[in-house]
């Protein structure tokens, strides 16, 4: 099998605190939002793109590894939080523990790599997702926990016979799937010659009134919860796409079976890969099941409003049950209606109760709790997400991928599709389920050959 070669690893830092235009930050404290992923293995994404042409060759005055670097610095003059690392205060009069990101400039990591004989269309066009790709990102198996001492972010650069993958890892409780993509997309204009970025990141972290900071974990630093393993199961992904007139179908079919207009395309298609997954899974009736979906508080605060560019998460999970037996008796419409009474009743108000519940009592969710059973579905990242103006200089990106951390029997990436109003929905499934959902007619039928 092909293997990625490393080249060099190097760190990276911002050009220069003294002219940053966060200069005077030098720690930022931590919220709910942020810390419940803790245990949790960073986000990582990776765009795929063709190899510059000859007339590309005067933007990049030296080599593009070199010209990438430059401009990766001068980009972490805007975000320095990613160039920084955690520190952890020992709260000795009630055993618990803070956390905070210590903006020090520690730098990020930058790996130069090769895969000389792995074609684009390797990636792009392969049934299956090809068992490289998690060797195309950096800091692998690294929890977030742990960059105390290891990078918050890092980026590697891999040749290909025919392309470039650029591979991006950010630790999950310094920023959520939009904080990473405005930083992928910050990068690319400093790498197209902009000096500054078209938003900037507002750093400041969201507390309520009058809410106790920094919050208190009720944790030592030798718990056992920070030494947890567990062996990851063997998964299978493939990418499905879905165009936008199938999509159009599947919320058409779903709103007629419930006489409503109020179900959005990505309730409906949700719930399809829900009940198609479900019956492939051939579990008994009664056995509950779960949809996972992530729910922002970006469009849904309203007293303050978060600002425009805020830079953390702002996410929380909310989970939809039911039972095997009624996901597949009551039709499409009938399991996106259960996903859409979610999703209406996350507002404001509810968003700010899960936010104060969880500093009042917080609970960081083990890893291993990731991958219990198999009855369950994830829904992570978002159609909406900039992905396809990512351009460092030569083009734009031709696709995209996910790595391996926090992977598991039901986890759905969505992105959206290179074609204006497609998805594309990453899937990873034991091996036994995944062959039955390709070979399952009714989910096919939605699906569209590329």
């Amino acid at each position: 099998m092909e293997q990625v070669q490393i080249i060099s690893t190097c760190l990276v830092r911002a050009t220069s605190n003294e002219s940053s235009l966060h200069k005077n930050i030098s720690k930022i404290e931590m919220t709910p939002w942020d810390l419940q992923f803790l245990l949790f293995d960073p986000n990582q994404k990776g765009l795929l793109f063709h190899k510059p042409k000859e007339e590309n060759n005067n933007i990049f005055k030296s080599s593009l590894i070199d010209h990438l670097k430059k401009s990766l610095s001068h980009t972490l003059d805007f975000f320095p939080l990613l160039a920084g690392r955690f520190s952890i205060v020992e709260n000795t009069n009630d055993g618990t523990i803070s956390w905070f990101i210590n903006c020090n400039n520690a730098g990020v990591e930058f790996t130069h790599a090769r895969a000389p004989n792995l074609t684009v269309s390797v990636i792009l066009d392969s049934t299956r997702i090809p068992l490289i790709v998690p060797s195309l990102f950096p800091l692998n198996n690294t929890p977030n926990f742990e960059s105390v001492t290891k990078p918050l972010l890092g980026v590697q650069i891999t040749e290909l016979f025919d392309g470039f993958f650029i591979g991006c890892t950010i630790n999950h409780s310094v920023g959520d799937g939009t904080c990473f993509w405005h930083f992928f997309n910050s990068w690319s204009e400093i790498s197209r010659g902009y000096e500054v970025i078209f938003k900037i990141p507002i750093l400041k972290r969201y507390f309520p009134e009058k809410m106790n900071v920094p919050i208190h974990l009720p944790l030592k630093l030798d718990d056992d919860i920070f030494f947890e393993t567990f062996k990851l199961p063997l998964l299978l992904e493939r990418v499905f796409h879905l165009s936008k007139e199938s999509i159009a179908k599947l919320k058409a079919k779903a709103n007629l079976e419930m006489g409503v207009k109020s179900i959005s395309s990505l309730q409906a298609y949700l719930a399809h890969i829900w009940r198609s997954v479900t019956r492939c899974r051939k579990l008994g009736a009664g056995e509950v099941v779960v949809i996972s979906l992530v729910i922002g508080a970006r469009s849904r605060l309203n007293n303050p409003p978060l600002p425009e560019g805020y830079f953390g998460n702002a996410i929380h999970i909310k989970k939809v049950k039911t039972t095997a037996g009624e996901l597949l008796e009551n039709g499409l419409g009938w399991a996106a209606m259960q996903i859409h009474k979610m999703v209406i009743s996350q507002n404001s108000e509810e968003v700010m109760k899960m936010y104060k519940d969880w500093a009042e009592n917080p609970i960081l969710i083990s890893k291993a709790s990731l991958y219990m059973g198999s009855t369950k579905l994830a829904i992570g990242s978002s159609p909406r997400d900039t992905i396809y103006c990512t351009d460092f200089g030569w083009g734009k990106p031709i696709g995209v991928r996910s790595g391996m951390p926090n992977k598991s029997d039901g986890k759905i990436t969505l992105f959206p599709g290179a074609k204006e109003g497609s998805v594309d929905m990453e899937v990873s499934l034991f091996p036994k389920t995944l062959q039955a959902l390709e070979n399952d007619q009714e989910f096919m039928e939605a699906i569209t050959k590329t």
